[in-house]
């Protein structure tokens, strides 16, 4: 089991990450960021997929499908932003990855991550 710093540098060691992101959907909030920079504000970027993530959930809810989001790929010229939702009823958390289209293996930086979600200790 990790804690939310060490999943954070973990996914920052993944090839191509430029930030990582945990984040409460319910909230908005983070509750730690690791990379970015002037370009990429992640409480912004937190903030912003929360809506992602909440409209996605509502769509489901009224289609009636009985199923869960893995993962959400919003994809860019530039770049991969990865959104994971933590497996787990009891929370509404999601990690969230940026990752460089030129460094980044989408394939790996996926498989990662889910690794990733199932040790963080929250």
């Amino acid at each position: 089991m990790m804690n939310i710093d060490t999943a954070l540098k973990e996914a920052m060691s993944i090839a191509g990450a430029v930030g990582v992101a945990l984040v409460d959907y319910e909230s908005g909030m983070s509750l730690g960021t690791g990379g970015g920079g002037d370009w990429l504000d992640l409480e912004v970027a937190a903030a912003g997929n929360t809506e992602v993530v909440r409209s996605k959930l509502r769509v489901m809810s009224s289609l009636a499908l009985d199923d869960t989001i893995e993962d959400i790929l919003i994809t860019l010229h530039r770049q991969y932003h990865l959104i994971r939702l933590m497996n787990s009823s009891r929370n509404s958390l999601f990690l969230y990855l940026v990752l460089d289209r030129e460094r980044a293996n989408l394939a790996l930086a996926r498989h990662y991550l889910k690794r990733i979600e199932a040790d963080l200790q929250v």
